[in-house]
């Protein structure tokens, strides 16, 4: 069997001036522009041995700029390279990544003449997914002074040390392999793709949202799961993963299985602020249209025809 995910309009009327009641809320409930109806699209995709995406459909950043947030994030890594004797070897190692993306990394050691070498680089996102990245590329020293500068500069920002130039070296990229957690088909993004690509402006604040979130409005979490997404069976528990300027991700426990779901925001957002903003609109849109305040108008196909498996790696929460 397979899951199959489409996606819906949400359409909704200017709302009535009801005020959601506030209690123990972390973030402020914002009034709406009544004037501004509310278009969302929402997706579904099945636990993670089975995901099926359709981008344009998901309003998810594009897999270069999820690489770009993770190396952003991150600070340590797998280094694998070829020894003197042609065997395969990876080490854990600290890196920094420059404007551009690239990996600088401070080694005390030599490499064979086979340059070829691959970073593998892993975020975990609340305990809930570990979207991944490897770099593959060739790795040298840095080729002047300048460059040095520029590199050394980096890694101080990064781990506030000095570093060794002579212990410098880069990953120049030639492709990356972005995977959105264990056990999943990754997607190769090309290096003008990945060196063009911006991290993502929320990634700094996301984890921190996310847990106040988890923390504080997980009534407003379930209550998206009845309003902006088309399921038809009941929902156990839920849970966000993360944020990004496209939206969220929440995962949704069930009798049936467990699965992720995609809600995007109703605009792009670029900082704390917006994301913030956008959350509580959507929150309060979400309680109106749940206590009939506000009309509702849905064009909604169903999203889940069959389901794949039970569990989503074992199902723990």
């Amino acid at each position: 069997m397979q899951l199959q995910t489409q996606s819906f309009a949400l359409n909704l009327l200017p709302s009535p001036n009801f005020s959601k009641p506030i209690d123990k809320r972390e973030f402020i409930t914002l009034k709406r522009d009544p004037s501004r109806p509310i278009s969302l699209r929402c997706s579904v995709s099945t636990p993670p041995l089975t995901h099926h995406h359709i981008s344009g459909l998901t309003h998810k950043p594009f897999p270069a700029e999820v690489s770009r947030s993770i190396m952003e994030l991150s600070s340590v890594g797998t280094l694998s390279t070829l020894t003197h004797d042609g065997w395969p070897l990876g080490v854990g190692v600290r890196f920094a990544v420059d404007k551009d993306g690239t990996p600088v990394l401070c080694l005390n050691r030599t490499f064979s003449l086979d340059k070829r070498s691959a970073l593998h680089v892993q975020l975990e996102q609340c305990g809930l997914r570990t979207p991944q990245c490897t770099i593959q590329g060739s790795i040298s020293r840095p080729g002047d002074d300048d460059v040095l500068k520029r590199l050394s500069a980096a890694w101080k920002k990064k781990f506030g040390e000095e570093v060794e130039e002579e212990n410098l070296y880069v990953v120049a990229v030639d492709r990356v392999l972005q995977m959105e957690d264990f056990m999943e088909d990754g997607i190769w993004v090309a290096s003008s793709d990945y060196k063009n690509a911006s991290p993502d402006p929320l990634r700094d604040v996301a984890e921190d949202i996310v847990s106040q979130i988890n923390s504080n409005n997980m009534e407003d979490i379930f209550r998206f799961c009845n309003v902006y997404v088309d399921l038809d069976f009941a929902v156990s528990d839920t849970k966000m993963i993360w944020m990004d300027r496209l939206g969220f991700d929440i995962r949704v426990w069930s009798p049936r299985g467990v699965y992720d779901v995609r809600i995007p925001f109703p605009m792009e957002v670029t900082d704390e602020k917006g994301a913030k903003s956008s959350f509580n609109g959507m929150s309060q849109l979400a309680w109106e249209v749940e206590k009939s305040y506000c009309p509702a108008d849905f064009d909604k196909v169903k999203l889940l025809k069959q389901v794949v498996g039970s569990s989503h790696k074992g199902g723990g929460q």
